[in-house]
């Protein structure tokens, strides 16, 4: 079966080797070891793709969206224009709530 959840062209998970059900569960090895290969997937992303921003996240239980009980992040090229205001970025996950001001 072939689960297709890419949300952007370039969209790539970074999914741990061994079975942990989310981030926190890592060892600090793994996640450092997590982190570096975002890095290294995003100069090839970017080559490939040429996005003009990234989304990074992770999903930590039902409730916040997780629907692969399995460590993972998610690294998600943005393209201009790709949505009509980007505003706020992931805030936006719960509906009226990323929008706030400074005053």
């Amino acid at each position: 079966m072939l689960l297709n959840i890419m949300v952007s062209k370039g969209h790539v998970l970074v999914i741990t080797k061994r079975h942990y059900c989310d981030y926190f569960s890592l060892t600090e090895e793994e996640k450092m070891e997590a982190w570096n290969m975002i890095s290294e997937i995003q100069i090839w992303v970017k080559e490939k793709h040429s996005p003009d921003g990234y989304n990074i996240g992770i999903n930590i239980s039902e409730a916040a969206g997780q629907t692969i009980a399995h460590a993972h992040i998610h690294l998600i090229p943005r393209y201009k224009e790709d949505i009509n205001d980007p505003r706020g970025g992931i805030r936006h996950c719960i509906e009226n709530k990323g929008y706030y001001s400074t005053e």
